[in-house]
């Protein structure tokens, strides 16, 4: 890429990143590109559409949280480990308002960081739970994404309940745990992501980005 492009792109990757953290993830493609000082033209050479962009954006936050899963993996109690990696998914995806609700309506074509990587990790943690007998063997690593996106989308609907997130997510990670491991459970939450709250509200229609 030369020099130029490479510079339209990581301005178009910033204002994207900031957009999308402020208004959501289905802000107008055409406010990211008036913001970078560039033409809508060239925001879509670089990105073909909405997902290829998100893609982008969150590519290396993506990685930041296959390492976080890999530094868990080292962790003595593997339920816990488990319980604490959802729990940083989740406070990612809280931060950009229908992040969660993209990924679960996406392909894996269309976010592969998501979409591949994420189950990769988790399936490492949920495998090593389910072997010392804390974690049902039934469960799916697709299972438990799907239902922490979930949790995240219905935490965005109901920001009047502030702790609604937290209790959802208590009883999603009480519940996949086999009978005995349940009588003596903490919750094992990372303090970053327990504090994790969905998105304000959208900006009205029309509000600049």
């Amino acid at each position: 890429m030369r020099a130029d492009a490479q510079r339209n792109y990581d301005r178009l990757l910033d204002e994207a990143r900031q957009a999308f953290i402020v208004h959501g993830t289905d802000v107008a493609l055409e406010d990211i590109a008036r913001h970078a000082r560039l033409g809508v033209g060239t925001l879509y050479r670089h990105f073909p559409d909405r997902y290829a962009l998100m893609n982008a954006v969150f590519e290396q936050e993506v990685e930041a949280l296959a390492a976080r899963g890999r530094e868990l993996l080292g962790e003595e109690d593997s339920a816990a480990a488990l319980t604490k990696w959802l729990h940083a998914v989740a406070a990612h995806s809280t931060i950009y308002r229908g992040l969660a609700a993209a990924i679960m309506e996406a392909s894996d074509a269309k976010m592969p960081a998501c979409r591949t990587k994420m189950p990769t990790t988790g399936g490492s943690l949920l495998w090593r739970a389910q072997q010392a007998g804390t974690i049902r063997a039934d469960v799916t690593i697709g299972d438990l994404l799907k239902l922490t996106y979930a949790i995240v989308v219905t935490a965005e609907k109901n920001t009047e309940d502030r702790g609604l997130f937290r209790r959802l997510m208590s009883v999603m990670t009480d519940g996949i745990r086999t009978r005995d491991a349940a009588e003596d459970t903490e919750d094992p939450v990372d303090a970053p992501a327990a504090q994790a709250q969905p998105a304000a509200a959208p900006a009205p229609a029309g509000q600049q980005v």
